[in-house]
C-alpha cells in the first residue's frame, strides 16, 4: 500500500520515510507514526498501512536510516545510537511539516522508544494537532508539558516492565499541572500489548501482545484521531 519518500527536516536535510496512503488521498486527514526500537520494519509499516486503509495519509520517518534488527541486544545499541532530541525535533517535526503540505490537519503517534519520542516532539512541533501515545515515556524531566498545546492520548500497560506505572502517574500530575488536555488509558497488560508480533517464544519475555486489549485501543485511537483531524 505504501511507499518510500524523502522529506526534508527543518534544518534542510533530506530524510527518508515509508508513505501509505488512503484510497482517496487528496485532502485526506494524516498521522507520522514512530517505531519501536527495531527500526522501519514489515511491523511499523503495517501499522502505517492500517491507518491507510482508515483514511489517513501514514508517514513512518526512518529514524535508523535504512537500519533495522531482530534482535533485543542490536535494537537496543540502535536505539542509544540515536539522538532523541535530534529525532524530534529534526526528523519528526520534518515528517509533520511534509504531511501539511498535503493535510489540513496531522496526528503524531508511536510505541514504545516512538512513544517516547511523540512525548517529546510533541513539545518541539507547534505544526501538529494532536498526539498519541503507546506505552512510552522519556524521562520526566525531558518533558516541558507547559508546550504540549494540543489533545493528548495515551495507552499504557499496567504490567510493563520497561515503562513502570508509577512513571505514567508523575506523568499525569506533570500534564495536569501544566494543564494539557490528555486522556490516558490503562490496560491489565505487559509492554507492547499491541505489537502482533510479540508472541511465542521468540519474544521478548517482558512482552506479550493482547488482541483484546490492542483492538480496544485501537478502537478509542481511531475515534480520537477522528474527533481532532476530522
Amino acid at each position: 500500500m505504501g511507499s518510500m519518500v524523502n522529506f526534508q527536516r527543518p534544518d534542510g536535510q533530506t530524510v527518508q520515510g515509508y508513505l501509505a496512503e488512503p484510497a482517496q488521498p487528496e485532502g485526506a486527514p494524516a498521522i507520522v507514526v514512530i517505531q519501536e526500537w527495531w527500526g522501519l520494519n514489515a511491523q511499523i509499516r503495517g501499522v502505517a498501512d492500517r491507518f491507510a486503509a482508515a483514511g489517513y495519509q501514514a508517514l513512518v520517518p526512518d529514524l535508523y536510516r535504512g537500519q533495522m534488527t531482530v534482535e533485543a541486544e542490536e535494537a537496543h545499541h540502535l536505539m542509544s545510537g540515536l539522538n532523541f532530541g535530534e529525532a524530534a525535533s529534526q526528523d519528526i517535526r520534518g515528517a509533520v511539516q511534509y504531511l501539511k503540505t498535503r493535510a489540513p490537519k496531522v496526528g503524531l503517534t508511536g510505541y514504545c522508544m516512538g512513544g517516547a519520542l511523540t512525548l517529546l516532539a510533541l513539545t518541539q512541533t507547534p505544526e501538529v494537532d494532536a498526539g498519541v501515545v503507546w506505552y512510552g515515556c522519556p524521562p520526566l524531566e525531558y518533558i516541558d508539558a507547559s508546550k504540549i498545546r494540543v489533545p493528548l492520548q495515551g495507552h499504557w500497560a499496567t504490567q510493563d516492565e520497561f515503562f513502570k506505572i508509577e512513571t505514567v502517574d508523575a506523568l499525569e500530575e506533570k500534564l495536569r499541572a501544566a494543564g494539557t488536555a490528555f486522556e490516558f488509558h490503562r490496560y491489565l497488560a505487559r509492554h507492547a500489548f499491541a505489537n502482533e508480533t510479540a508472541v511465542g517464544p521468540g519474544r521478548i519475555p517482558a512482552t506479550q501482545y493482547d488482541p483484546v486489549w490492542a483492538q480496544q485501543a485501537w478502537d478509542r485511537v481511531f475515534r480520537f484521531f477522528g474527533r481532532h483531524l476530522g
